[in-house]
């Protein structure tokens, strides 16, 4: 009976030994995994506004996330916006709550760091002791101010929609007009040498300078993509082209639709109908965000 309490004991204390190396292990790679991630999007982020190796980012260069969440109260829904804040000689953020019309509704200070903010469970816990039962939220989406200086440079959307198969993931950054200043494939599942060509540069590159008036009426066209087009579209992997030829191709083709992939209509108009709703979306709710941080004097960090 002895052994056997003896043996009992011996395989608890192993398997509670087991388990917290197990939980520290995964912990430590929980957290490379996510310093990981956020290290992609971050040069993600700066591979489109044109930084590199070759052509380092600016020290003035800031990015500025912003959330954005909806709120349930019952029968009332609202929009929570997760805004950066100066102000008091310390950095921080502010709730700022918006009806569905767009009028202001109520703002708090919430109690979260800039560098906590970029956590949804960090962020989660703040919002909680700032809106208080019944009152529930679902995060819906953010965004990335960067400024340069004292201006507004671009702006960063992540986002997704769906695919032919699966949700197509995507980073694009807009100019202050909303002109589109590049589009990544950051994640997909679309057929490799069909649909899986969106993530080609002479794919996604036709997004690229395209104005908001333009993206509003933009289609996806099933013709061959001009070879000359092409070239120009891919130029920046190695294929030399003089700057008179590329201002006259960039001229020629800016306020074209966008060709088709060979044999991945579906994916392309994914893409192409996807970029389009993100932009048209992220304008319309900038203008009321904006027009309300104006008007209630809220001290914004960009």
């Amino acid at each position: 009976m002895r052994e056997i309490i003896r043996i009992t004991v011996a395989l608890t204390i192993s398997c509670l030994i087991a388990a917290l190396v197990m939980g520290s292990v995964f912990i430590i790679t929980d957290r490379a995994k996510r310093h990981n991630e956020q290290l992609n999007i971050q040069q993600t982020m700066l591979g489109l506004l044109g930084y590199g190796k070759a052509n380092p980012a600016p020290s003035d260069l800031k990015f500025y996330p912003i959330y954005r969440y909806i709120i349930d109260d019952g029968e009332i829904k609202t929009l929570g916006y997760m805004v950066p804040v100066g102000g008091g000689g310390k950095e921080g953020y502010e709730l700022v709550i918006i009806d569905l019309a767009g009028q202001f509704v109520d703002r708090f200070r919430l109690d979260i760091t800039p560098e906590s903010a970029s956590e949804l469970p960090e962020r989660k816990s703040a919002l909680k002791s700032a809106l208080k039962p019944p009152k529930k939220f679902i995060y819906a989406d953010s965004t990335i101010i960067a400024e340069l200086g004292d201006r507004r440079m671009a702006y960063l959307l992540p986002g997704e929609f769906p695919g032919f198969k699966t949700f197509i993931h995507v980073m694009l950054a807009l100019d202050p007009t909303f002109t589109i200043i590049g589009l990544d494939i950051t994640e997909h599942e679309e057929d490799p040498g069909l649909g899986g060509e969106i993530q080609e540069d002479y794919f996604k590159n036709q997004f690229k300078g395209k104005s908001f008036e333009t993206v509003k009426d933009l289609t996806v066209v099933k013709e061959p993509l001009p070879g000359e087009y092409r070239r120009y579209l891919q130029s920046d992997k190695g294929e030399a082209l003089s700057k008179g030829v590329i201002d006259t191709i960039r001229t020629k083709y800016l306020d074209r639709d966008i060709y088709s992939l060979t044999g991945a209509t579906i994916s392309s108009k994914a893409v192409t109908d996807g970029v389009k709703n993100m932009i048209n979306k992220f304008a319309y709710r900038l203008n009321i965000l904006d027009s309300v941080i104006e008007r209630q004097h809220i001290p914004v960090a960009f």
